[in-house]
């Protein structure tokens, strides 16, 4: 069964893409990630534009993380007041990237764009990934506890200006911190289509030093925002959002993040991340594959970016 998809102009088979969103979605309820990272480079395998790519893996991410952060929210695990600051820089930063696809699109140069930065960034962040993990499964084997991190570190942030009180993550800490992390994370899904919460987590437990309990919460009721907002703004602007294909990612990503959270309970969780990282680095390596192998059709051209 094949179905037409309006704004990339092409036919797919429906269960082909309904199969690619359970696929991502069991992986993100596996891994506890949003799946943006690798939704947006296997819709380019399968020959979106990357262009829509990008537009529709948002919608994606808005549509998967609704239900995460309300339940968050329920349990009280979000801080509101930083969500908001994070907002105000992610708002920012979508536009920027949203204007910056627009200008790519109109030189040209968006395909190889996306294709370096997905490159670039995967690489960095799945060696990271292993290294990190490598060494918890070989503190966890010895018997010694890693230390996440040292007494004193990120001073250099106690000494920013414009300092607010976030009372649920009991800190009074620079609001220009958080807000350029909202704003990186916001550039990041309008010129990449992720969420960036695979960035963002990080850098609130460590930089920020917000407390474990209200990273997650807080990090999903920023994305839903920033992600609707860069979808709206593609839509607008950019034309690149299809919600056909949308539809048929989430329906297939909603059954296979299921059978993802209960296949995870069973796995150690540095082995969970050694296995996340190794898949980062596979799609890393197989985009850089097609940006240096000769195309079968070396003098086609396409006016549609």
């Amino acid at each position: 069964m094949h179905v037409y998809l309006p704004i990339a102009e092409m036919s797919v088979s429906v269960l082909v893409f309904l199969g690619l969103g359970a696929a991502v979605g069991f992986l993100s309820g596996l891994f506890g990630v949003g799946g943006g990272f690798l939704l947006t480079p296997l819709l380019i395998f399968l020959g979106i534009p990357p262009a829509v790519a990008v537009g529709t893996g948002a919608a994606h991410i808005v549509a998967s993380s609704v239900s995460g952060a309300f339940t968050q929210y329920q349990r009280n695990n979000v801080d509101v007041k930083m969500g908001i600051v994070m907002l105000a820089g992610g708002l920012i930063g979508t536009y920027i990237g949203v204007e910056v696809v627009r200008l790519l699109r109109k030189a040209g140069q968006f395909d190889i764009a996306v294709s370096l930065l997905y490159v670039t960034f995967l690489g960095v962040i799945g060696t990271l990934m292993l290294i990190e993990s490598l060494n918890a499964w070989r503190h966890a084997n010895s018997g010694k506890v890693a230390s996440s991190r040292r007494s004193g570190q990120h001073n250099w942030v106690d000494g920013l200006p414009l300092k607010m009180r976030f009372t649920r993550s009991k800190l009074y800490i620079s609001a220009i911190p958080p807000a350029v992390i909202g704003m990186f994370i916001g550039f990041l899904a309008a010129i990449m289509g992720i969420g960036g919460g695979f960035v963002m987590i990080p850098a609130m437990i460590y930089l920020l030093r917000m407390p474990t309990a209200v990273v997650v919460g807080t990090s999903l009721f920023q994305i839903v925002f920033v992600a609707a907002f860069a979808v709206l703004l593609q839509a607008i602007q950019n034309r690149t959002v299809d919600m056909v294909l949308a539809m048929l990612l989430v329906t297939g990503g909603v059954l296979g993040a299921q059978f993802g959270a209960m296949a995870g309970e069973r796995l150690r969780g540095e082995h969970m991340r050694i296995l996340l990282a190794v898949l980062v680095l596979i799609v890393a390596m197989r985009i850089a594959f097609d940006l240096v192998v000769t195309p079968s059709e070396l003098f086609t051209f396409s006016g549609r970016q």
